[in-house]
């Protein structure tokens, strides 16, 4: 290998580039480190301390090839081993998953470089070229515009089309990176500089092709002092003293515009003002040590002052800027997605940044979402769209809903796509509209039995089998379909139900509303669907049919309205007995008296292991059987059995003594209130009985 005039082997190369890197993570060569004191103790565990964790790291991405610190650990010891191979192999991986830092592009390309050599050119520049594509970074651009210049033989010898691909790589830069404010100057510093040494290759004898290389030098300043940028005033400098070169009379050591036309000095002045107006929010974002918090706080007041000013171009390379340091920010990513579909509208930029923020964000079922509408908007393949729509249904979502909201969008894309023929080179068929169904029901019917969700997707499904399909059987069969997996839910007949009534399918409507109207569902779906069916006679049947229908669906409401009679006798009973329970623990975790510990006292001498302690309305109301007019604690029909019932005072109930008296309303309580009036009822205050109680009995 020849590096500026001299012979130096692959292993001094290697060797100059450990030495150029400082964390010691470079690129190790298997040669240089046999040719070590190998044989020393500590080297051997050393040795033998990396391979197991290199066995431990690959059995790791083995079953997780999800995980992004496991790639980069692993990538780095491959570096430190020297293990050339395996650590391609691994970077590849690693890109397949996830992008990849400019830091980790950068050692990827200056190691592929070194190890092999000219011959391994155009690999390298694939490798710069990948780089780019996934975060800005001015330094990746900047050793990608050096190493083609250095490397490229095309590009070294000033060829024509050497040159033109020069400026197309330079071009792009531009664009990429030209507008950040502030590290853009070096591309425009590196860009002058390359048409400066192309000057110097241009013969003197040759006036005119020198004119239009000045000119074309010319245009450059004039184009990097219309943008603001960092060090703008040096700029200026540095563009007056170039001028005085070419034989222009200006005062080269004057910052001022003077000398210089009115439109470049107007221009450099908007551009001053420019950079004074972002000078602020430059040293914000740029602040040491800030919290993640207050940098993505500062980030958002930039973008918000951008958004104002109404440069989308400038908007853009900002939002680029902050995913570099916040690369798996959802909210930022479908922020600058939904920014760029509502200005930019460029269908290869939209393109590319859906496809790093999927990259970035796989987890986030939006952005798989919008990327497919993108993609359709910009009229792309067939093949791009369906590859899109697979990968994403290979990444971990959050919920089961984002999976239905994938499959639903790639749907109505078919079905628009189908109606507008705006297919030209792919013929789409109605076939792809039904695997697609197909796949979903498979994929989703067991995680979103009996939802709205699922009831959607059959229902939508249906409708382009009759409409799009011209299938009325398999309309019927999704229906079908859908009935054997949420048949007790009562949407789901009445979807199946109205296909066909408005298909005009009187007869097979009817037939399913005699399957499902003896169905229970939930609520009053039971009786909604026999009320249904009434109308759907009354509209649609004859008089036979109505009374048919009345016939069958009379005495199910009957049967309904039994049924929800004893549903709320029996809760408002088991209301009632949780509320006396409820009084009863209230009263028991009274204050601790003598007359408590003498009532406990009573309870245990009362208490019998097999009595219950409590006793509930059926309980009394046996217990005052043979007494008759009795209805459970609550009133007696007349005096006489009330006078009977007071018989009982005394008496004991599950080991508890009663004390039963008649309620005197003329009565006054302690207290000096009077009693209320209430006749004929008893008043048990507590139905849990411990010890003796009082039940007085009142007519």
């Amino acid at each position: 290998m020849e590096i500026d005039g001299e012979d130096v082997t692959l292993e001094e190369e290697l060797d100059d580039n450990d030495k150029d890197n400082d964390n010691g993570d470079q690129l190790q060569n298997p040669k240089l480190r046999s040719d070590s004191n190998s044989d020393s103790d500590s080297d051997s565990d050393d040795e033998s301390q990396q391979i197991e964790e290199l066995r431990t790291l690959e059995i790791e991405l083995s079953s997780n090839p999800s995980n992004y610190d496991s790639h980069v650990q692993y990538i780095k010891l491959l570096r430190k081993m020297g293990e050339i191979d395996k650590l391609k192999q691994a970077r590849e991986a690693m890109n397949n998953v996830f992008p990849l830092s400019s830091d980790m592009w950068r050692d990827w390309a200056k190691d592929e470089a070194s190890i092999s050599g000219p011959e391994g050119f155009t690999g390298v520049e694939k490798i710069y070229d990948r780089g780019v594509f996934d975060y800005l970074s001015v330094s990746l651009w900047c050793d990608y515009l050096n190493y083609i210049q250095e490397h490229d033989p095309s590009v070294r010898e000033c060829s024509p089309d050497g040159i033109s691909k020069a400026r197309n790589l330079f071009e792009r830069a531009l664009t990429a990176a030209g507008l950040h404010v502030a590290e853009g100057n070096k591309i425009w510093e590196s860009y002058r500089e390359y048409e400066l040494a192309v000057l110097h290759t241009i013969d003197e004898n040759d006036i005119k092709a020198k004119e239009l290389q000045v000119q074309r030098i010319r245009n450059i300043f004039h184009r990097q002092l219309s943008v603001p940028l960092v060090n703008l005033r040096s700029t200026l400098l540095a563009y007056k003293a170039w001028e005085v070169e070419q034989g222009t009379d200006l005062d080269a050591k004057s910052s001022e515009v003077d000398g210089i036309s009115s439109h470049l000095a107007s221009a450099y002045q908007k551009a001053m003002e420019a950079y004074n107006a972002r000078a602020q929010h430059e040293e914000q974002i740029s602040m040491q040590n800030l919290s993640d918090t207050e940098k993505f706080r500062n980030f958002m007041n930039y973008l918000k002052f951008e958004k104002s000013v109404g440069d989308p171009a400038r908007v853009q390379v900002l939002y680029e800027r902050a995913m570099v340091d916040f690369p798996i920010s959802s909210d930022l990513w479908l922020d600058y997605t939904r920014y760029l579909d509502r200005t930019l509208k460029v269908g290869n930029v939209l393109r590319d940044v859906y496809s790093r923020a999927t990259k970035n964000c796989p987890w986030i079922g939006e952005l798989w979402v919008l990327y497919m509408l993108s993609l359709e908007r910009g009229r792309a393949p067939e093949k791009e769209i369906s590859s899109v729509f697979e990968k994403s249904l290979q990444c971990t979502l959050s919920t089961i809903e984002e999976y239905l909201d994938l499959f639903l969008t790639r749907v109505h894309g078919l079905r628009r796509r189908i109606i507008c023929g705006a297919e030209v080179n792919d013929v789409l068929d109605y076939s792809l509209i039904r695997e697609t169904f197909q796949h979903a029901s498979d994929y989703l019917s067991p995680h979103l039995k009996n939802t709205d969700g699922l009831l959607r997707l059959y229902a939508y499904w249906a409708r382009l089998e009759m409409n799009l399909g011209k299938d009325l059987v398999a309309a019927r069969g999704v229906w079908e379909s859908l009935l054997k997996i949420s048949g007790s839910t009562l949407e789901a007949w009445q979807g199946f139900i109205a296909m066909e009534t408005e298909s005009g399918h009187i007869r097979e409507a009817r037939s399913i509303y005699k399957r499902c109207y003896s169905k229970r569902f939930a609520g009053t779906g039971s009786e909604d669907i026999c009320h249904s069916w009434l109308r759907f006679e009354e509209e649609f049947g004859t008089l036979e049919d109505f009374d048919h229908a009345m016939q069958k669906v009379t005495p199910r409401l009957e049967e309904l309205k039994l049924y929800r009679i004893q549903q709320e006798t029996k809760a408002s009973t088991d209301q009632s007995e949780i509320s006396g329970k409820r009084i009863a623990r209230e009263k028991r975790k009274g204050g601790s008296t003598a007359t408590d510990e003498e009532s406990s006292a009573k309870r245990q001498k009362n208490y019998s292991p097999n009595s219950k302690e409590g006793a509930n309305s059926e309980d009394i109301r046996k217990f005052f059987s043979d007494v008759g007019g009795g209805l459970a604690y609550v009133d007696f029909v007349d005096d006489e059995h009330l006078t009977s019932a007071i018989t009982k005072n005394k008496q004991m109930l599950f080991g508890k003594r009663l004390s039963i008296a008649r309620s005197d309303p003329k009565q006054s309580r302690r207290d000096g209130r009077r009693v209320p009036r209430d006749q004929g009822r008893l008043c048990a205050p507590s139905i849990t009985l411990f010890g003796s109680i009082s039940i007085t009995a009142s007519c």
